[in-house]
């Protein structure tokens, strides 16, 4: 009689991961082959929850088309964005439309990012504006807002993809030591989140009345008067991305297992890590850029979507989908809850991500 194998134990993680969960059930998944040469693997659930999630989000910019200290019926909505006139066209067309299409893109912008940095630190309180990429993007906005050098809106998503990536390059060389640990990276990242924001707060205690109460205002993170000038530029981002992200969606796969395992696959883990987090710090940094820091949205919409799709590795079509959903909901509240009061998004998702990452440190099940 044959002797029987022993199976092989679970990958294991360092203090301060993600624990690795087990790959889903058999049943879950299909395998579509659209060329003999091609096959892809879709997760049935996966795709019911994105489906869900885009129905959500349509359901939220609509209501929140509607909404607002002027109610305009959906009827009046629909008949304004298709004849592009009417006694609504200023409040549907030129303000409320164009800030909910850049709180969708801001949204899956920050949503993307999280996943990225979430699946290279496998951890999951790490995101940009944790770990100094929301930090380096906001300093270099804010500098450049103060000091005159760039004024129009449409480079200042620019200066924050610079910024953000300064601070990332910074975090990254700091941190390594003979390859990257998460724990390293995210500890180091939160330090020189600190140092920016100290830098920051010299420069508005030295800076004339103006121009600090400017700054202030777009340090806080809202969506109040800003649209199309900032959305254009935020979308091309996205568009140029996309084929990373397609890339992405593979690269990350074998990051799930241990380090070991992944480089005798042929995976170069490094290259990969490198890779998925200047993809994320790029994110994060164009939508600092265009609508302010806005916290906690990066760091929640991944964790969400990954409960709601069940899947060991987090979905970025999901987490974009999440993100979008979560801060044109956060605004529409922003903008109704306390009228004719508008409270800053940023503001609104910093005071619910609190408590949630409060939550996420007590999980005994998620942080060892």
């Amino acid at each position: 009689m044959g002797t029987a194998r022993p199976t092989p134990a679970a990958p294991t993680q360092g203090r301060g991961e993600l624990r690795e969960q087990p790959p889903p059930a058999r049943g879950r998944t299909t395998v579509l082959r659209p060329h003999p040469d091609l096959s892809l693997l879709v997760h049935r659930r996966s795709v019911a929850v994105a489906v869900a999630l885009l129905a959500v989000l349509l359901a939220a910019m609509t209501a929140s088309a509607s909404l607002g200290q002027t109610y305009i019926s959906l009827a009046e909505v629909w008949h304004t964005l298709r004849t592009g006139n009417g006694p609504y066209d200023l409040v549907v067309n030129e303000l409320r439309v164009p800030r909910i299409m850049l709180g969708a893109l801001v949204g899956a912008a920050l949503g993307l990012a999280g996943a990225l940095i979430q699946t290279v630190t496998r951890n999951p309180l790490a995101s940009p504006d944790v770990i100094g990429v929301g930090h380096g993007a906001a300093a270099a906005t804010v500098l450049a807002l103060a000091t005159g050098v760039v004024s129009s809106p449409g480079a200042m998503p620019v200066v924050s993809v610079v910024g953000g990536l300064v601070a990332a390059a910074l975090v990254y060389v700091l941190a390594w030591r003979r390859g990257m640990q998460a724990s390293r990276f995210v500890l180091t990242g939160v330090g020189i989140g600190v140092a920016l924001s100290a830098v920051v707060q010299l420069y508005l205690t030295d800076s004339e009345l103006e121009a600090a109460e400017q700054v202030k205002l777009w340090l806080t993170g809202s969506l109040n008067g800003r649209g199309r000038e900032q959305a254009g530029p935020l979308g091309v981002v996205l568009l140029l991305c996309l084929p990373a992200l397609v890339w992405a969606s593979r690269a990350a796969r074998p990051l799930g297992l241990d380090v070991d395992t992944a480089a005798a696959l042929g995976v170069r883990v490094n290259r990969v890590r490198l890779g998925l987090t200047v993809l994320g710090v790029v994110l994060a940094a164009t939508a600092t850029g265009a609508a302010g820091p806005i916290g906690f949205v990066a760091l929640t919409s991944p964790q969400l979507a990954r409960r709601l799709t069940r899947t060991p590795q987090l979905p970025l079509l999901c987490s974009a989908l999440t993100g979008a959903f979560v801060l044109v909901a956060a605004d529409l509240a922003a903008r109704t809850l306390l009228p004719p009061l508008e409270i800053p998004v940023g503001a609104l998702t910093s005071l619910v991500g609190g408590p949630y990452l409060l939550w996420l440190l007590g999980r005994r099940t998620a942080v060892r």
